[in-house]
């Protein structure tokens, strides 16, 4: 039960993590990358500020997995960023989950780890459900540049995950991350050009950073040792579903059939995937 309610709080947290991203950059007009970037510095002051507190040895940073780990956020934050200047949040968030999914089983089979059938069921209904929740409606285009964005997130977020299931000291590794994944996103903002920075922006992007992605992150690297390699993936799946059920409540989005549909497919599936034959 620690275990499930953890893994829960993480998800609500990437779940928060969309919903600050939104409303910084629809609500109050900052630039994409400008928000990555400050949400990357404000991860890292507030893991520092922690590892600087406790009673332990400093992590080590020059080290290649902590760059493996750098690279791989940095990916994940600029493609993200990059994908949402033309990508809806829907179309998205099911390219990013999607992309997720097959890196995480196409990995978990290349270990050779056996993968109960009833998870790989419970991941196909899942993903259906996501389909029904975030497919845009009508005659949508798929702008190639924003899905291929998207989709090189995907891979970094998927090799984040899978790197953080051999960490022993979460918070140490995701300050270490965090640290290196600065001067990344910092060099991508400089090309990108900067945009327009408010005030209400930038306190949403430090929250995000600070809060739901750097001790969201670090929550996250603290579990993974203890979850199955397609559970992890599958897990992620109710990010979407909780957005969405959060966006209704907080920024008053309409609650259709469809999204209560699609809602129960995703967690009925991951509720599945969890069902393991003796």
């Amino acid at each position: 039960m620690q275990l499930f309610l953890l893994v829960a709080l993480t998800m609500t947290a990437f779940a928060a993590n969309s919903i600050l991203n939104r409303i910084g950059v629809a609500d109050f007009g900052m630039d994409p990358m400008d928000f990555a970037a400050i949400r990357v510095v404000a991860g890292a002051v507030m893991l520092w500020l922690l590892i600087l507190t406790r009673n332990a040895p400093r992590p080590a940073i020059w080290v290649p997995k902590r760059w493996a780990g750098a690279v791989m956020l940095a990916i994940y934050m600029v493609g993200f960023s990059w994908a949402y200047i033309s990508l809806g949040a829907g179309l998205g968030a099911l390219i990013l989950f999607g992309v997720l999914q097959v890196v995480v089983f196409g990995w978990a089979v290349i270990e050779g780890q056996t993968v109960p059938v009833m998870r790989w069921i419970g991941a196909g209904i899942a993903l259906i459900g996501l389909c029904v929740l975030l497919w845009p409606g009508g005659q949508a285009t798929v702008p190639f540049a924003g899905a291929m964005s998207m989709a090189a997130a995907g891979v970094g977020w998927a090799a984040y995950t899978l790197l953080g299931r051999a960490e022993s000291d979460a918070l140490g590794a995701t300050a270490g991350n965090f640290l290196l994944c600065v001067p990344l996103t910092g060099l991508a903002m400089v090309v990108a050009g900067g945009g327009h920075l408010s005030v209400m922006g930038v306190l949403t992007a430090v929250v995000a950073g600070a809060v739901t992605s750097g001790l969201g992150y670090a929550l996250w690297y603290r579990v993974l040792p203890s979850l199955p390699t397609t559970v992890a993936g599958i897990a992620q799946l109710s990010v979407p579903v909780i957005a969405v059920a959060a966006g209704a409540v907080l920024l008053a989005e309409p609650l259709t059939l469809r999204l209560l549909s699609a809602g129960a497919l995703v967690l009925g599936g991951i509720a599945l995937s969890l069902l393991v034959r003796r």
